[in-house]
């Protein structure tokens, strides 16, 4: 019988160890999953024995970027008919029932084709992870200016700062951590643009998903995310992420983005 569910992560030079807790975390679940291991190692040694009916290890050779190694599964999972399919960073875990949660919600919802749910910190406080899609003051402020006032204020909104994270909000800019994505959709939108190699990307494919369908917060479900920020100490993911910001604003409109003063102006109605 088909699996109803595909999911994709995305490895580079993982723990061996913790990639072993992270499949038995996915496939504890009644939900029938096909699970993608997709390696950007330079070496296999993350291959180990993962390989058999319930998970397909791939392995690249190279680091060809986030967004394109997620895409290999994504693809098979299309052609193979699954109905929906989870990308999910290897630093994800979740307790019992969370996917049959999230599952049930979207079978009763047709019009979700992204879902979200609450993502908590392994200390179990709230990751703030939706917002209003960025401008480019946002992004620049929050890397370079963060101690000044007018940062901060921005940053304050960006951020939706009193949303409780308590109730559904349809939001077109949620996390690439865990998207719970619905096919039909996925092949009206496409899928993620290669030409981010790192950052944005999940940002860019969640504005698409949401121009012909719901892209949904949802409490009703919590995963954990060990979220580390690297871009914010490391010089050369820093690099990626001012590449992929430049390649953002260049696609969907830098000072003038009438779309995005529209659904920014919505969103924040939502939390008021």
């Amino acid at each position: 019988m088909l699996p109803i569910l595909s999911i994709s992560v995305v490895l580079y030079h993982n723990d061996p160890q913790e990639l072993k807790e992270l499949v038995a975390n996915i496939l504890n679940s009644s939900i029938r999953i096909k699970l993608y291991l997709v390696d950007n190692s330079s070496t296999d040694q993350l291959n180990m024995k993962h390989q058999g009916g319930d998970v397909e290890y791939i392995h690249n050779g190279k680091n060809i970027g986030y967004g394109a190694g997620h895409n290999i599964a994504i693809r098979l999972s299309l052609e193979s008919g699954f109905k929906y399919h989870l990308v999910m960073n290897p630093d994800i875990s979740f307790g019992p029932l969370t996917l049959e949660k999230i599952y049930a919600f979207m079978e009763e919802h047709p019009e979700v084709g992204q879902l979200m749910p609450r993502i908590l910190y392994v200390d179990g406080t709230i990751q703030p992870l939706c917002k209003l899609l960025p401008t480019p003051f946002d992004l620049i402020g929050r890397r370079f200016f963060k101690n000044a006032e007018w940062a901060k204020r921005r940053n304050q909104k960006y951020e939706l700062e009193g949303f409780n994270y308590d109730k559904i909000i349809n939001t077109p800019s949620l996390s690439g951590c865990f998207m719970f994505l619905r096919n039909d959709v996925l092949k009206k939108s496409g899928l993620f643009d290669q030409r981010y190699f790192m950052y944005l990307e999940d940002y860019d494919l969640t504005r698409r998903i949401h121009q012909h369908s719901e892209t949904i917060f949802y409490p009703g479900a919590e995963v954990l995310h060990g979220y580390k920020k690297e871009s914010y100490v490391n010089k050369t993911l820093l690099k990626y992420h001012i590449a992929s910001a430049i390649k953002y604003f260049n696609k969907w409109g830098w000072i003038l983005d009438t779309e995005r003063t529209h659904l920014n102006r919505r969103t924040s109605k939502q939390i008021q």
